[in-house]
């Protein structure tokens, strides 16, 4: 039994590192498409508002685009990956804390076998209420 909880440890955590992977790619994504324009927006109005600006190479405002672009790739990225693994600790302190409320109610010590033990059992009530809480943050 140990080997089934350890196979669904393992398991959880590469749902989460995929899930964490698609969380970064999308706010990456978002957030280089918008910091190209913030750096086009600003190249633009500095080439039309500051002749020694326009008198720069096309090498140099390219540069200045493509900067503004991996910063926001970079900063998109780490932002929503931030929010995600905050979820998912709060999500796990509620679980936990569910379980050593359960335990000492049952008078067993809240060990990290335990915990796994119940985690197992109350599975199902679990995912009701992950799922109750997915669709109240995706109707907000």
């Amino acid at each position: 039994m140990p080997h089934s909880a350890t196979l669904q440890e393992k398991q959880r955590r590469e749902e989460h590192q995929q899930r964490a992977y698609e969380i970064q790619l999308a706010g990456g994504m978002q957030g280089a498409a918008r910091w190209t324009v913030y750096g086009a927006i600003a190249c633009a109005l500095g080439h039309y508002s500051y002749p020694p600006f326009a008198r720069q190479t096309l090498g140099l405002k390219a540069f200045l685009v493509s900067s503004a672009t991996i910063f926001g790739l970079v900063v998109g990225a780490d932002n929503h990956l931030l929010k995600y693994e905050t979820h998912l600790r709060e999500a796990e302190n509620d679980i936990r804390r569910q379980a050593r409320a359960a335990l000492a109610m049952q008078g067993t010590i809240a060990s990290e076998t335990e915990i796994r033990k119940w985690r197992e059992a109350n599975k199902d009530k679990l995912e009701a209420q992950a799922q109750a809480a997915a669709a109240r943050a995706g109707s907000s």
